[in-house]
């Protein structure tokens, strides 16, 4: 089979991820990866086009995603505020890139056979920084993006970067300015990171409007988001946990409603979710007073 190309649009990004993973499970074509245990399955692959009409809009978090609330905190807070660049050491082993750090401080080696987090690395550009001077200045610009992929170091890393690059630009509609976002990402592990992934970018979406906003000095809202993956994939170790939750959950219960027990989506601002989000940022300032991490990370 060849690898199919799958598009899916909706209003919000839980209804979108879902309709990705139900198309995907249903479409996608069967092919090993680089991580697979000789008795797992092949994945299930495509390449992925999600399109969101209003990426805030609710219910904004699927109940299937294989995490909590407070995962969903910190993550936003790791893409937007970099709370966990300092976990970035490659000579000890540990993380070899964070996406805030490539998009906020993105620096080559001075030495191309080091990694740029070793002493020998060169300025850091603020290329999110560069975004939102340039749409400041031309709101139509075409020239407004971020990269993360470093040659030098990624090409043979273990685990190099998904995401390689946004694209932001403001369109005015009914009198109104739209930050319109785009991601490119060439590789997603579409059950078990993909909705954190659109819960966490679309959150710098929100935070590259605002910013906007305050240097124009007028409202820049949050327009629509597409996210393309060149490989959108299920894990074949992934499929027993996949059925059970996912499928279970979508044959259970109604894509949204008020009692919990019986919706497989909720609420950003319910309850459930905001408890969860600030135990996220508890979890967060523990961490920042040990400087270890979270029991849940």
């Amino acid at each position: 089979m060849k690898l199919p190309v799958i598009v899916i649009e909706g209003k919000c990004i839980a209804e979108v991820w879902e309709k990705s993973l139900v198309a995907l499970w249903e479409k996608g074509a069967e092919n090993k990866t680089e991580y697979d245990k000789k008795s797992d399955p092949p994945s299930k692959d495509a390449t992925m086009v999600m399109a969101i009409s209003e990426p805030f809009s609710e219910p904004r978090i699927h109940l299937a995603f294989p995490g909590g609330m407070e995962d969903l905190e910190k993550y936003r807070q790791e893409i937007v505020f970099g709370v966990h660049d300092h976990w970035i050491n490659p000579e000890e082993g540990k993380w070899t890139y964070t996406y805030h750090d490539r998009l906020f401080n993105y620096h080559l080696p001075e030495n191309p056979n080091l990694h740029p987090h070793t002493k020998n690395f060169g300025v850091g550009v603020n290329q999110v920084k560069k975004l939102i001077e340039k749409l400041s200045a031309t709101h139509y610009s075409r020239r407004a993006q971020a990269i993360t992929w470093i040659p030098f170091c990624d090409a043979d890393a273990d685990d190099p970067p998904c995401l390689q690059r946004i694209w932001c630009r403001i369109f005015e509609e009914n009198g109104k300015l739209y930050l319109a976002m785009n991601t490119h990402w060439r590789s997603r592990d579409a059950y078990r990171a993909a909705f954190m992934n659109l819960f966490g970018i679309t959150e710098l979406q929100r935070y590259i409007a605002e910013e906007i906003s305050k240097k124009i000095e007028r409202k820049v809202e949050v327009g629509r988001y597409v996210d393309i993956s060149d490989s959108y994939h299920i894990y074949g170790e992934s499929f027993g946990d996949f059925k059970n939750r996912f499928l279970n959950l979508l044959s259970k219960r109604e894509f949204y409603n008020s009692e919990i027990s019986k919706s497989r989506t909720m609420r950003s601002d319910d309850a459930a979710a905001t408890e969860g989000f600030e135990y996220g940022r508890q979890l967060l300032e523990m961490e920042r007073q040990t400087g270890k991490k979270g029991a849940t990370s």
